[in-house]
């Protein structure tokens, strides 16, 4: 059993910064792919990025370059790092954590931390 907390989000505008952060329970965390995800008004929740165990992320091209995913295995930590944020980036922010390698299917999910950028 994995638990996931996400801290960090909040009101920026356009163009600014935040962090998200996750911290996880659980003694296998360096075993599991780790990831973002996001789900606008509206929406359907969309991936954002994900990191292996190994270091290896991968993202999606609407964050490409402005967005960095990281972990911290020896405190069971996760981050996303923002930048050149767009108000299209408005979102409810979802840290995901799964066995399958490429985040292809999520066993666990946070509650959610909202992201706000103002035009």
């Amino acid at each position: 059993q994995v638990q996931l907390v996400e801290s960090g989000g909040g009101l920026v505008q356009t163009g600014g910064s935040l962090r998200l952060s996750c911290a996880a329970s659980g003694r296998t965390f360096s075993m599991y792919t780790m990831g973002w995800f996001r789900q606008a008004p509206g929406k359907g929740r969309e991936f954002v990025a994900r990191i292996r165990w190994s270091g290896d992320t991968y993202y999606a091209d609407s964050v490409k370059g402005r967005f960095t995913i990281s972990r911290d295995n020896n405190n069971n930590m996760v981050y996303l790092q923002m930048s050149g944020l767009r108000p299209e980036d408005t979102a409810v922010y979802y840290c995901a954590s799964g066995t399958n390698v490429d985040l292809r299917a999520v066993d666990y999910w946070g509650q959610g931390a909202q992201v706000t950028v103002s035009s």
